[in-house]
């Protein structure tokens, strides 16, 4: 977490691909489709049709086959290939479509269950700017494509969902699409329904876990060090220069049952009475896996006059060897209640970070947002794998980043909130915003889907089980 500049996210980062990300999943509006009231029918060709090719040229157009308009960004569809090598990483672009690129995402995922001729699959999914569908209507062209990292020619003639000779289009059954969740199109390779790649009630054995309720009683209480957190006290950045990170503004309470953990910031508007909080893991020892936390968000303050540029977060990272280094990770929700950054107002970002040098200021990052309110609950997780990082707030797909950002090291995780700046109130009436947080998960190695996650603390909470800590050294 470090301080951004003013425009930062208004500027392109130097990423060295496209960007995959997603706003959040809008539930159904009344007069749209669900699954159950109609149908989509998918289209393909190709644009290479050779055995080998530089890169896969999937192209597509989704057809409306229902009675109801279909909002887009309810829409998946899995395209089914072979890897060329068990530790190939592929990268995903799109050249033109119809409803714009920008309107499209691309994220690489692992079948569960292999077959002969597909392994991995690429899925498509829409933004909330494609817009819908009418009955009847099609997207238009989607002209795909992806390639190995490393740009070593692939081979397309043993996957599943690769057509050689369909230079036109027709519609095509081995590519499959889900809507609202629903398979509604086309047949997976054998065993790997794309709606239940495992039982997302029953989550996977094993995977060392980090699990903490945060049942304490003060920040002072001995069992928050033997639990592995430091509550930060020392002086720096980000935010308010001359601000205090106050370990006595981290509290703990009941809260419907749940023990919640209280970060609480604090201005008067100088730099010398403005307060921050942040707690995080000593050991930077998490890396691939998933992690999850709920977290409440506010929008205003507790008490005092509002409009302070405040960032509530939830995020991994590890330092920055040197300015640019490669080696650099962090994976950020960042919750900004009355913008900041070179936004007006409350905006969610998630971010992923390949590097960054502070001075002068350069990052090579992916980034997803939502520009509207997020007070309240929310369940935020992310999931890192060897091909993608995946965000989902509220059991919705936010945004899916790709392999160039995934980590070098192991991480810490972390959860903060502090000031940006004292320009967004210039009043010296004091005031106090909140954040809390209900628990923290992490499970190494493992992707887990966010209902297996909700599974998985309510199985620890039903043992009576607070905290737990497998996660080896790193």
């Amino acid at each position: 977490m470090r301080t951004r500049p003013t425009g930062l996210r208004a500027r392109s980062a130097l990423a060295v691909a496209a960007l995959v990300g997603s706003a959040a999943l809008a539930a159904l509006p009344g007069g749209t489709a669900s699954a159950a009231d109609g149908g989509l029918a998918v289209q393909y060709r190709t644009s290479a049709s050779g055995a080998t090719a530089d890169q896969s040229e999937p192209w597509f157009k989704v057809r409306n086959t229902g009675s109801a308009p279909v909002q887009l960004n309810q829409v998946r569809i899995r395209y089914y290939f072979k890897a060329d090598a068990s530790d190939a990483t592929y990268r995903f672009a799109c050249s033109w479509a119809v409803r714009g690129c920008g309107a499209i995402t691309g994220a690489f995922g692992t079948l569960s269950k292999p077959t002969a001729t597909a392994d991995r699959y690429l899925e498509i999914g829409f933004t909330s700017a494609a817009g819908t569908l009418a009955p009847g209507s099609d997207t238009g062209d989607m002209q795909l494509r992806f390639h190995r990292s490393t740009w070593q020619t692939l081979t397309q003639s043993d996957d599943y969902s690769f057509g050689g000779g369909q230079t036109s289009y027709a519609d095509w059954n081995k590519v499959t699409a889900q809507l609202a969740g629903t398979t509604v199109w086309g047949t997976a390779p054998e065993g790997n329904d794309p709606t239940d790649p495992t039982d997302p009630t029953d989550p996977p054995g094993g995977g060392q876990t980090l699990f903490d309720d945060f049942d304490y009683t003060s920040h002072t209480d001995p069992a928050v060090s033997a639990h592995g957190w430091s509550i930060r006290s020392n002086p720096g950045g980000p935010g308010v220069p001359g601000a205090i990170w106050d370990p006595s503004k981290v509290t703990f309470a009941r809260e419907g049952g749940n023990s919640v953990m209280n970060l609480e910031t604090s201005t008067a508007g100088t730099g010398a009475s403005t307060r921050h909080t942040e707690v995080l893991t000593r050991a930077m020892k998490f890396k691939n896996g998933t992690y999850a936390a709920r977290v409440r968000f506010s929008d205003a303050p507790r008490s005092g006059p509002d409009g302070d540029r405040v960032v509530q977060t939830f995020f991994t990272i590890n330092d920055l060897k040197a300015p640019m280094a490669d080696d650099y990770a962090e994976y950020d929700f960042e919750y900004l209640p009355n913008g900041g950054w070179g936004e007006p107002s409350n905006i969610l970002y998630t971010t992923s970070w390949e590097t960054y040098n502070p001075d002068p200021w350069q990052a090579v990052n992916q980034h997803t947002e939502s520009r509207r309110s997020y007070a309240g609950w929310h369940d935020l997780v992310v999931t890192i794998d060897n091909n993608a990082i995946t965000y989902y707030v509220d059991g919705q797909h936010f945004g899916t980043h790709d392999a160039a950002y995934l980590p070098e090291r192991p991480m810490s995780i972390n959860f903060n909130q502090w000031l940006i700046d004292l320009d967004g109130q210039t009043s010296t009436t004091p005031r106090a915003y909140d954040q809390g947080v209900d628990y923290v998960l992490h499970v190494k190695d493992q992707v887990l889907t966010p209902a297996q996650v909700a599974a998985k603390v309510a199985a620890y909470r039903g043992s009576g089980t607070s905290f737990v800590d497998e996660v080896p050294p790193a």
